[in-house]
């Protein structure tokens, strides 16, 4: 009776949650509309949009801007304005080829069919700014449901999947999730991705990772979670099978899904390679071009934006860095928790989990699925071990151990084992964020991390931690305030 209601629980916090992020959103428009109602920018020329340097389709018959338009075009502010350029001219740049092409090519596409026909009465570029906003705002609410479903195949517990969702939904980078920025579409498409590989379609999984690396750079590291998993799935197949054919066959599989992963981001480099190097002259060829393994990403980060190895870590940079605390603290604290409580996973890299955590996690570490022959075998080969394996009481008692100790608190829900790998994955964003970035930027780059709001779901619902609801919810609160003040206004904000 309780399984049969389970579903019908998780379609109804599932339409709540659907709610949630409608309302997220609509309360951000309200604050940003009202901030730029009350105060004046700081920077007016959003509304400038001088002719693309190859091409323009808006010719003399454009119509000339009007309320609803000035509006749309007043509010493109910061990085905005380079996706809505690219959106209407291509890369033009050298520096716009920082911005990878999935968000201008969403837009584009909608603001020439869904919403085509607002240009006569609005132009073209106002509705390329309401098309951003449309695909943006959508993806968002698409990524929180899939957040939702992921959480409940990791966490096994549909209260803190929805509590770690709802938070999703006022996350201290919201004004981004609704601005003409690519953190909803990286979103929607990673978490997508990470609930078809938890729900076995992994070459489905392949194709939004891919996407996930075509709207952000970061995207490429989702082809760690493929890597985890392969070499999990390696193991099971040389020590625990004994094949080495299947071993063999599960590595080369997990090799070509991360290079299908990586390669839309190495297709894009090339690219701007062939733009930009291709056919010039040894001497008007820039820097970058002559180099071995010619970067265009890396260069334009570290030339244009100064992003590099502590290169950041400038007193002047202080205030930044306050700004970015707040994340920071929250990822550092839920990686040491994890360490602390389970550190024979890190030690191990995951070998050191429980049988009965293996065989009931969501295709992190067990071998099924791994290929479509072995499903006819593994009934025959199921049967055969449970009729050859005969365990000494010793062994049914360190079985039983074991399965209490996967049952303890201490390593259910936030501290199971099918979270480590978002750990490490959130780690490495986290030392990328502090050492390498703007450190400012860490609030929407790691936004879309699930465990840090597992971890915030985890002290939410802990009685020892009370006052972190409090402190969570406040700090979602006033950056949302802040969020929508600063940034609509073009005043720095993350």
């Amino acid at each position: 009776m309780a399984k049969a209601m389970e579903p019908n629980s998780k379609s109804r916090k599932e339409l709540i949650l659907l709610k949630y992020a409608v309302v997220s959103r609509l309360l951000v428009l309200f604050l940003t509309i009202s901030w730029r109602s009350f105060l004046k920018p700081y920077d007016t020329s959003a509304v400038l949009n001088p002719p693309c340097l190859h091409h323009r389709e808006v010719t003399e018959d454009s119509p000339p801007l009007n309320a609803v338009s000035k509006t749309l075009e007043n509010s493109v502010v910061w990085d905005s304005v380079y996706f809505l350029r690219i959106s209407e001219c291509g890369y033009e740049y050298e520096q716009t080829y920082a911005f990878l092409p999935l968000l201008p090519f969403f837009i584009s596409l909608l603001s020439r069919t869904v919403l085509a026909p607002l240009v006569p009465l609005i132009g073209l570029r106002a509705v390329m700014v309401l098309s951003g906003y449309v695909v943006s705002n959508l993806a968002f609410v698409l990524a929180a449901i899939y957040l939702f479903r992921v959480s409940v195949m990791i966490l096994k517990d549909t209260e803190a999947s929805f509590r770690a969702s709802v938070m999703f939904c006022f996350n201290p980078a919201s004004i981004f999730y609704s601005s003409i920025y690519s953190e909803s579409l990286y979103a929607f498409f990673s978490i997508g991705g990470l609930y078809h590989l938890l729900s076995g379609t992994s070459s489905l999984a392949v194709l939004w990772f891919a996407l996930s690396g075509c709207a952000r750079s970061n995207g490429i590291l989702n082809a760690g979670y493929i890597c985890f998993q392969t070499m999990h799935r390696a193991y099971g197949a040389l020590y625990l099978k004994r094949r080495v054919c299947l071993c063999v066959q599960v590595l080369v599989t997990g090799f070509l899904r991360c290079v299908c992963i990586c390669l839309p981001f190495v297709a894009f480099q090339a690219y701007g390679y062939y733009n930009i190097c291709h056919g010039r002259k040894l001497d008007d060829l820039r820097p970058w071009c002559k180099a071995k393994i010619p970067l265009l990403y890396n260069f334009i980060q570290s030339h244009y934006w100064g992003v590099g190895f502590l290169r950041y870590f400038q007193f002047k940079q202080l205030p930044n860095f306050l700004l970015a605390s707040p994340i920071l603290s929250l990822a550092v604290c839920s990686i040491i928790s994890y360490i602390k409580t389970r550190p024979e996973l890190f030690i191990s890299l995951g070998f050191q989990a429980t049988e009965k955590e293996k065989r009931s996690s969501a295709r992190l570490y067990s071998l099924k699925d791994a290929l479509e022959p072995d499903v006819k075998t593994s009934s025959k080969e199921g049967n055969r071990d449970m009729r050859q394996r005969k365990p000494s009481k010793k062994k049914d008692v360190s079985v039983t151990n074991a399965a209490a100790k996967s049952n303890s608190p201490d390593t259910s829900g936030y501290f199971s084992a099918d979270v480590f790998p978002f750990v490490v994955h959130l780690g490495l964003m986290t030392a990328t964020a502090f050492f390498i970035m703007h450190v400012q930027v860490a609030t929407r780059f790691l936004s879309a991390s699930p465990s840090l709001y597992w971890f915030a779901s985890h002290l939410i619902a802990s009685p020892r931690h009370r006052k972190w609801e409090y402190l969570i919810w406040s700090y979602c609160a006033a950056y949302i305030l802040l969020g929508t003040l600063l940034f609509s206004n073009f005043y720095p904000f993350t």
